[in-house]
Order: structure tokens, then C-alpha cells, then sequence
């Protein structure tokens, strides 16, 4: 089912690349006007973007970003064919969309931790990778960083597909996990298990990060857009790490702008809310904002080898760049 999702995503990718132009966007009022797909719906963990552009960064960068919260196979698909300059997805899909013939490349590394997790209330008693066996799992569906991680996990213990029962269920992690609809949900760590314990639900985490270093997520470009304007990759860069700086520093701050892009969010569990964006500051923090390791990218290369997502060993070099860092 995964690798006919790809296929789908390239075929329309080849037939874009026939038709679409590879520049950066449209230009507006002298800005050049990108919309960025996120792979999510609107919420506190893009707080460094919402910063970047409530505090005019993208602006000062020649830059005016709309928001794309679509999935990140379509965004690959898009990037890959010059049809979109940027997207944020994570390792993963870099790699498989090179796999498959899509020029794209890693321009800069938001997340420095692996993000997915496994969730389950404790008295499921799942405490590690090998618990999981003869489990009913839950996630988005059969892509995206979500299903790579639980994946890379169930290998970990030497477990496959064909050990757990995987169940589609959208973004509704949290209500199946709560409702007992799945016995265990992939997740970001920052976020499901979070609201899970607001609700004053025990559960377990398992982290993918805790069990191997994976790529994770980022923003992404094309080939053509590397080789054609350098500068608006480089513009692109520095805002986000602008904002994704002041996050860090700043986090009440990041919060309260936040709630200009994220629908009700004045209203929810303010404690739940920046409790999430603590935790995910803790994935974003680096000695060096946006810089890439290359060992991150080889373990992903050799996790989707022995996954057989990937059939050929790939040049991860080739893969992502730390070029347009500051």
C-alpha cells in the first residue's frame, strides 16, 4: 500500500514536471509569494513559523507564506516537480522521494530529534518495541513520519506488519486511544500523549527517538530551485531559524502569536498547549539551529533498506546540504 502511494505521488510528479515551471512562486507587491505545504493541521509546534511571520521575517526576507496543511506525500510530489519551492516534511520522505527518480534535497533540519512515538494507556502494559506484538495500532495511514517511525520501531524488536494489526484512523490518535477504539496509536511526542495526560488518562511512551536517530523533519526544496535562486533558499532558511530562535528563547511569547494562527487555541488547555510546545522545543534545540547530521541521514537510509521501502543504497549526501545555514 505505501510503495503505491509513492508510485502515485511520482506518476503525478512526472506529468507536473512536464508542465509546470520551476520558479519560486508569484511575486507580490515585490514579495515572492510562497505557499508552504506543513503536513499538518494548524498548531502550536509550528510556532516558529507563525513567529517568523507575525514578527516580519519571511517579509524582511523578500517573502510573503501561505500555509498549506496538506499531507507531505502530495507535498514531495509538488517540490519534486518544480511546481512548489518548499514544503516541511520529514527525513523519510527525502529519501523515498529521491528513490523514485524526485529531485529534492534537505535544506535545513527543524527537528534534531526524531519526533514519533508510540502511545498506550499503562494498563495495556506496552513499555517497549517488543510489547507491541499482537497489538492494534492506530495512525494516520500508511505514510508519513507517523507510519516510518512506528515501523523503524517494530523492526527494532524484529517485528513486521504482519505481527500487529495497523488501523487507519486519521488525526484522531488521542479519541482512539482514550475511547480503547486501538490499543496503541503512533503519534508526535509532543502532542497526543500531552493531551492524552490532560484528560487525565496513565499511558507509555515509546519513543523512536530513545531506540535509533533517525532524519527528521525540516524544509525541503528542489534541484531546480537550488540551482536557479540560491538566495530565496538561503531568505528561506534564515527566517524560519529567526523564528524557530526566538521560539526557543521566547516560548510565552511564541505562544501568544500562535493563537492568531490556530483555531481556538485561546480557548483550549493553555497548560496542555505550551506544555506541547515545551516538549517540542526539546526536538528543535541544537548547538547549531537547521544543521543536518549526516549519521541521521545513513541510519534512515539503512532503516528503510531493511524496512525494503528502499531498494538500492542511496548517496545520502546527495540527500540534504547544510549550505544555506546562516
Amino acid at each position: 500500500m505505501f510503495r503505491k502511494i509513492i508510485l502515485l505521488m511520482l506518476t503525478l510528479a512526472l506529468g507536473l514536471m512536464g508542465c509546470a515551471p520551476t520558479g519560486s512562486g508569484n511575486e507580490a507587491g515585490g514579495l515572492t509569494k510562497i505557499r508552504l505545504p506543513l503536513g499538518y493541521i494548524p498548531n502550536v509546534q509550528f510556532a516558529p513559523l507563525y513567529v517568523a511571520v507575525e514578527k516580519g521575517y519571511f517579509r524582511e526576507a523578500g517573502i510573503e507564506v501561505e500555509f498549506d496543511y496538506s499531507f507531505e506525500t502530495d507535498a514531495m510530489a509538488l517540490v519534486g516537480a518544480g511546481e512548489l519551492p518548499f514544503a516541511v516534511v520529514s527525513g523519510e520522505q527525502v529519501l523515498l522521494a529521491r528513490s523514485q527518480g524526485l529531485p529534492v534535497v534537505y535544506v535545513a533540519a527543524w527537528y534534531q530529534q526524531y519526533p514519533v512515538a508510540v502511545v498506550s494507556k499503562t494498563a495495556q502494559g506496552i513499555t517497549s518495541p517488543a510489547d507491541l506484538k499482537g497489538k492494534t495500532i492506530g495512525l494516520p495511514g500508511l505514510f508519513g513520519a507517523n507510519y516510518i517511525g512506528l515501523e523503524a520501531l517494530l523492526f527494532y524488536a524484529g517485528l513486521s506488519d504482519a505481527d500487529v494489526t495497523l488501523s487507519s484512523i486519521g488525526f484522531t490518535q488521542v479519541e482512539a486511544v482514550a475511547t480503547d477504539q486501538v490499543q496503541a496509536a503512533s503519534v508526535y511526542a509532543a502532542n497526543e500523549p500531552v493531551q492524552l495526560r490532560a484528560q487525565s488518562y496513565a499511558v507509555n511512551e515509546i519513543r523512536v527517538g530513545d531506540y535509533v536517530q533517525l532524519a527528521s523533519n525540516g524544509l525541503v526544496t528542489n534541484e531546480a530551485t537550488r540551482a536557479s535562486n540560491p538566495d530565496l533558499i538561503r531568505a528561506m532558511v534564515k527566517a524560519l531559524l529567526r523564528g524557530l530562535a526566538d521560539t526557543i528563547q521566547n516560548p510565552d511569547e511564541a505562544y501568544e502569536i500562535s493563537k492568531k494562527f490556530v483555531e481556538n487555541l485561546a480557548n483550549a488547555d493553555e497548560a496542555a498547549q505550551k506544555e506541547v510546545l515545551a516538549r517540542s522545543i526539546e526536538f528543535w534545540k541544537a548547538e547549531q539551529l537547521g544543521h543536518s547530521d549526516a549519521i541521521a541521514w545513513e541510519n534512515m537510509r539503512d532503516v528503510l533498506l531493511k524496512m525494503g521501502l528502499l531498494k538500492d543504497s542511496l548517496n545520502v549526501n546527495d540527500a540534504f546540504t547544510n549550505e544555506f545555514l546562516p
